[in-house]
């Protein structure tokens, strides 16, 4: 905890700045802005890139070799032959695809040596960023007339489409979007290219990639080397293709150079990604709602899951490489929600917000003319937030229980009348785990990953849960066979689901859609599914009702928010657009008369080893390794090895695997992680606290070479030395 005068300094600094100039270290940027936004102050920090070295439409610049990988992470490019590097955990769900027990990559890891040996990654793609346009005059147009929420939907639908078809025109490999920032009171038009062939190059194995699991998850000091490589293929054109052994290697406009020269406090470092998704302009009504519902109900669901999972996967090799992916999904979410709380609570994030929402209120009131146009912004939120509360809740148990059932989940999708079972996207459950779209997955995928045992403990606890937390009234139609048939008893409802049901495995399944498909619709699992489905769609429309009045008090205060801050530098909430964020390689003060460095080395996980608990277990060449200290050409000067490394820059979810950049635009790691400290970073930024953990791409290349024998990848590579 800090101590309390530093506390009481870090709110009212925090306060200054939240209605004040931006720090340089804060602020994910977008790239077609750097010119005007912010080449000066990069400049005075140490860059010596150019805003066209970062982003330019006409010549290859940075933005040309980062890549938004999978659909939640981001990569980049690292050779002349388009090998691509990312974070394990963010090829952790297409390497779990590919594994089996006899041959498990996730836990023995894996190092393609030569082409041939390189691994299709079915479903994986890539995305090239072309360019970004400013259409916000066209848009607001286009729209200014239309009132009704479905119509302006309708609006805005045509408008994009008329846009993005006009920007790309006869080019079949671009495709656009039109993206709204700052709550719709701006919008740029993304035009992007995808590549489908993907391959999979290499990994180390869990012990190394996901040194630490879930119990360093977030935290620092630590030591993980989390990485992946694959590799981008294409026509012979260098176009994107599906896959085929007749493709070659992508030749790309743009790939890193990597520097061997290591990192040191105060050295500039900038991260280019996809971040996923930032409120920073989040009211104090929706931190309470944030904390008390979403996290709440999170946190207390997932640990009754996870629990379970857990012990089955600890107890069975199958079952730990079966949910290795969901579990290490839900964890996060879980582990991210928990730390949030704490941090609001720490940091008074609610106060601050309250603070910041007085000021702007003060500042409308002085003006007849700010009240008229923005008097009604607050309020509009803060009725919609408490409107919402009690729908929301239930809403949220729907989506965190009963969705998580697997049963239930595999009868809505491959049932005689297919719908989307509810779902909170990416980690959100187990359908999509490992980043695939849950609606894309065929029988075969889904109960490769699917263990019945375990399901029936997880329905168990789940529907129990659920009972215990919803009311009554507002309880899926299932409940009422469970009282009626079962007498109450849910474990003996379950255990007769299960007995019956034809979507317990995929041969029970095709079976039964060889015969007649309508006998399925009384299955037991098929009918507690479409109850779950029909009664979150129930709430989800009643939840509607607040979304207008939230939307229009949201863009409102945004927009004043904008004119109050006028002449300031001001970035975007992320939307999983390409970004830029720079500041510096720091250490921080977690508190009071304790420093954390800014490095770790491979010391560390030597003294955190535990043969005991497999995720703390260290392979043996690793060891051998360290105890001969063949460390080669990746050592720092003082002959230790890196492994991990900080710096203050502003990242979140979606930079995953993001290149972090020296002052000249090289290669020194890849972002992986926040710190437990600044949980609540994805609202407030914390620049006394805040750090992104980044791996060292000296231990990357240490692995690869000397660990794993693919040293011959440093040949298709550009290191400066």
């Amino acid at each position: 905890m800090l101590n309390i005068r530093k506390a009481g300094l870090l709110f009212l600094a925090a306060i200054i700045l939240s209605v004040g100039t931006i720090r340089a270290d804060e602020g994910m940027w977008m790239l077609p802005l750097i010119q005007k936004l912010n080449s000066k102050k990069m400049t005075e920090m140490g860059f010596k890139l150019s805003a066209k070295d970062i982003y330019d439409i006409n010549n290859s610049s940075l933005k040309d070799a980062v890549l938004h990988f999978g659909g939640g992470c981001t990569a980049e490019i690292i050779s002349k032959d388009a090998l691509v590097l990312t974070n394990h955990h963010c090829g952790f769900g297409t390497i779990q695809k590919l594994s089996t027990v006899d041959h498990d990559y996730l836990q023995n890891g894996y190092w393609a040596m030569n082409r041939d040996q390189e691994l299709p990654a079915k479903g994986l793609s890539v995305i090239f960023l072309d360019r970004i346009e400013d259409v916000t005059k066209a848009v607001t147009e286009a729209m200014a007339a239309v009132t009704d929420p479905k119509a302006k939907d309708e609006a805005l639908t045509k408008i994009s489409d008329q846009l993005t078809a006009k920007a790309i025109g006869d080019n079949k490999f671009l495709r656009g979007r039109v993206v709204s920032f700052f709550g719709d009171n701006q919008y740029y038009m993304v035009i992007t290219k995808t590549y489908n062939d993907i391959r999979f190059v290499g990994a180390p194995p869990a012990s190394i990639g996901k040194f630490g699991g879930e119990a360093d998850n977030w935290m620092w000091p630590r030591h993980t080397g989390d990485f992946s490589m694959f590799r981008i293929y294409a026509d012979k054109d260098n176009n994107p293709a599906e896959y085929s052994k007749d493709n070659v290697a992508y030749k790309p406009k743009k790939f890193l150079t990597i520097s061997l020269k290591g990192v040191n406090q105060n050295d500039p470092a900038m991260i280019i990604g996809y971040p996923g998704r930032t409120n920073r302009f989040m009211t104090s009504y929706e931190v309470k709602e944030t904390s008390e519902i979403t996290n709440a109900v999170t946190v207390l669901v997932r640990n009754v899951r996870q629990n379970i999972i857990w012990a089955d996967m600890d107890a069975d090799p199958k079952v730990r490489l079966q949910y290795a992916s969901k579990y290490a999904n839900s964890a996060n979410s879980y582990k991210k929600s928990l730390g949030m709380n704490e941090t609001f609570a720490k940091l008074k994030v609610y106060e601050r917000r309250a603070a910041e929402e007085k000021i702007f209120s003060e500042w409308v009131a002085a003006d007849p003319a700010r009240v008229a146009k923005y008097g009604k912004a607050l309020d509009d939120v803060k009725s919609a937030i408490e409107g919402r509360a009690k729908l929301l809740q239930i809403s949220r148990y729907y989506m965190e229980a009963l969705s998580s059932i697997e049963l239930t989940t595999a009868a809505t999708r491959f049932g005689p009348q297919v719908e989307r079972a509810p779902r909170e996207g990416r980690g959100g459950g187990p359908g999509g785990a490992g980043g695939r779209p849950f609606m894309m997955m065929s029988p075969a995928d889904y109960y490769k990953d699917y263990n019945v045992t375990t399901d029936i403990k997880v329905a168990k606890a789940l529907i129990k849960l659920f009972r215990e937390k919803v009311p009554a009234s507002d309880l899926p139609e299932f409940y009422k066979t469970i009282d009626a048939n079962y007498q109450g008893n849910v474990d003996a409802y379950v255990d007769a689901m299960f007995a019956q049901s034809v979507f317990t495995s995929e041969e029970k399944l095709k079976a039964a859609q060889a015969g007649d498909k309508k006998a399925m619709e009384s299955d037991l699992a098929y009918v507690a599914g479409r109850n779950i489905s029909t009664a979150f769609m129930k709430y989800n429309r009643d939840l509607e009702q607040y979304r207008t009045q939230y939307a229009n008090g949201q863009k409102l205060y945004i927009a004043g928010m904008l004119e109050m801050k006028a002449g300031q530098a001001i970035y975007p909430d992320a939307n999983s657009t390409m970004r830029l964020t720079y500041g510096r390689v720091l250490n921080y003060s977690p508190k009071d008369g304790v420093i954390y460095d800014f490095v770790t080395t491979l010391d560390g996980v030597m003294q955190k080893e535990d043969p005991k608990n497999y995720e703390f277990e260290v392979p043996s060449k690793l060891k051998e390794l360290y105890n001969a200290k063949d460390y080669g050409q990746y050592a720092m000067k003082d002959g230790r090895m890196p492994v991990d490394f900080l710096t203050n820059n502003d990242i979140t979810g979606g930079n995953s695997g993001s290149p972090v950049l020296n002052g000249k635009g090289e290669l020194i790691g890849t972002a992986f992680d926040g710190n437990w400290e600044s949980m609540s970073s994805d609202i407030i930024f914390e620049p006394l606290l805040q750090r992104t953990i980044s791996l060292d791409i000296r231990y990357t290349l240490f692995i690869m070479d000397k660990f794993g024998g693919a040293g011959y990848l440093l040949n298709e590579m550009k290191i400066s030395k």
